[in-house]
């Protein structure tokens, strides 16, 4: 069954939901923005904490409100009722544009729109319903949102994670299925991804994937006994750069003032300096996630040593000024 319905939100509620859906890669086969497809996930994985959460919230202030004596029992419900609508999950601006969205859902998610229609209206709409329940979600840090619309992920992953056992899935960036000994999830400060950090006993090697980006995952019967130093040098990894497993080198890069203060400003994926001297700046982080860091930078930062990393840097400079140029 396949059903439509008519949401009316404003432009920043729904904005902000556009680009959840971006960051976490809902896309139409032509490359658009699949907001449909995001919601009905986050629908469907974040229903019942919504419910829950909202539950327990009205139940506690329905017990405030019944301590007062001039307050019927049902007035009070209405009335708790009200103020978690009206002040608590209702966290739109007061003025502003609004708009309509048109909300298909079929499966499970028409299911829960059915439950949601049949049982939990009240005085409500369906539409501002699902308006507190989408404002609730925004409401949540953007890691946890990223848990909750990749709920079942998670869950496999954290339960491979308690009994030690191998799992296999495919990536964004390879259709293979690696079978990996899971150890930890950790979130990359500056992205607010979540990554899952593992290692493959096959290749001895460490390995890290987002997870937004892990496909068809399943937990092997095949155990494995968690090695300790495995264990610390991801939960290094995890601490100082989760979104690389690669082994650090040792890198100097000689910054102008304006790449210094380049260096403060823009810390998306910003590596740990190790130290300073003068207007060297020493690293020791991952070759490849330095060469994305100071693409940025130009004549600002440029790279002393490794020689590998400063011909990296060269030849991207150089095939960018060909391109300019016409050649």
């Amino acid at each position: 069954m396949t059903e439509k319905y008519k949401i009316y939100l404003s432009e920043d509620t729904k904005t902000r939901l556009i680009n959840d859906a971006e960051l976490f890669e809902f896309f139409r086969n032509d490359g658009t923005v699949n907001l449909n497809g995001f919601l009905k996930e986050l629908i469907v994985n974040f229903f019942e904490q919504y419910r829950n959460d909202n539950e327990e919230l009205l139940n506690n202030v329905l017990s405030e409100l019944s301590s007062v004596k001039s307050l019927k029992a049902k007035d009070a419900s209405i009335l708790a009722d009200k103020i978690i609508r009206t002040y608590i999950n209702n966290s739109e601006p007061a003025t502003g544009k609004s708009t309509v969205i048109t909300l298909t859902v079929s499966g499970t998610s028409y299911s829960i729109i059915k439950i949601i229609e049949n049982n939990l209206l009240k005085d409500n709409s369906l539409s501002g319903y699902m308006k507190d329940m989408f404002l609730s979600y925004l409401s949540i840090p953007r890691n946890k949102r990223e848990e909750i619309i990749f709920k079942p992920t998670y869950e496999a992953i954290n339960k491979a994670i308690a009994e030690c056992k191998k799992m296999t899935f495919s990536s964004g960036s390879s259709k293979l299925k690696p079978a990996v000994e899971p150890y930890l999830i950790a979130t990359s400060k500056e992205e607010q991804f979540s990554y899952l950090l593992c290692h493959s006993s096959q290749y001895n090697r460490d390995h890290t994937f987002r997870i937004s980006r892990l496909k068809d995952v399943f937990i092997t019967s095949e155990t494995f006994e968690r090695d300790k130093d495995t264990l610390e040098r991801l939960t290094q990894k995890g601490l100082r750069s989760p979104h690389s497993a690669a082994p650090d080198i040792h890198a100097v890069v000689r910054m102008t003032e304006r790449g210094k203060q380049m260096y403060k400003m823009i810390v998306k994926n910003r590596p740990q300096v190790t130290s300073i001297e003068g207007n060297k700046y020493v690293f020791d982080w991952p070759e490849q996630q330095l060469e994305d860091y100071f693409r940025r930078f130009g004549s600002e930062g440029v790279v002393v040593s490794p020689r590998s990393l400063k011909s990296k840097l060269r030849n991207y400079y150089s095939t960018a000024l060909s391109a300019y140029e016409g050649k």
